[in-house]
C-alpha cells in the first residue's frame, strides 16, 4: 500500500497526471500529513501532533499541500519546515488547533 501511495504521489508531483480528482487530493493530503506530523513531533516531542497536523493541512492551499507532500518523497528541508511553521502561525490554524485540542469553539 505504501509503495502504491509513493508511486502515485511521485507521478502526481512529477506532473505526469493532469487531474487526479478527489483521489489525488487525498493522496497529496495524506503524504503532506505524514510530513507535517513528523515535523511537529520533532519540534514538540511528547505532544500529540494530530490536532495541529490536521489544522495545518486544512488551512494550507492546494499548492502548499503539494509542496509539503514533495518532502515525503525528497525528504523535508528548511523550506518545508518554514512553510509548515508559516501555516501553523495563521490565525485560522491557531483557532483550529485550540478548538481541536481543547474542544472549544472559538
Amino acid at each position: 500500500m505504501r509503495l502504491l501511495m509513493a508511486l502515485g504521489a511521485f507521478a502526481f508531483l512529477a506532473g505526469c497526471m493532469q487531474d487526479l480528482g478527489p483521489a489525488g487530493d487525498m493522496l497529496a493530503r495524506d503524504a503532506a500529513k505524514g510530513v507535517v506530523n513528523n515535523a511537529v513531533q520533532a519540534r514538540f516531542p511528547g505532544v500529540d501532533a494530530r490536532p495541529l497536523t490536521d489544522c495545518v493541512i486544512d488551512n494550507a492551499s492546494s499548492g502548499e499541500i503539494v509542496q509539503i507532500a514533495e518532502a515525503a518523497l525528497m525528504g523535508p528541508n528548511q523550506a518545508t519546515t518554514n512553510l509548515i511553521v508559516s501555516i501553523a502561525e495563521r490565525p485560522e490554524t491557531v483557532r483550529c488547533t485550540v478548538n481541536n485540542s481543547l474542544g472549544l469553539n472559538l
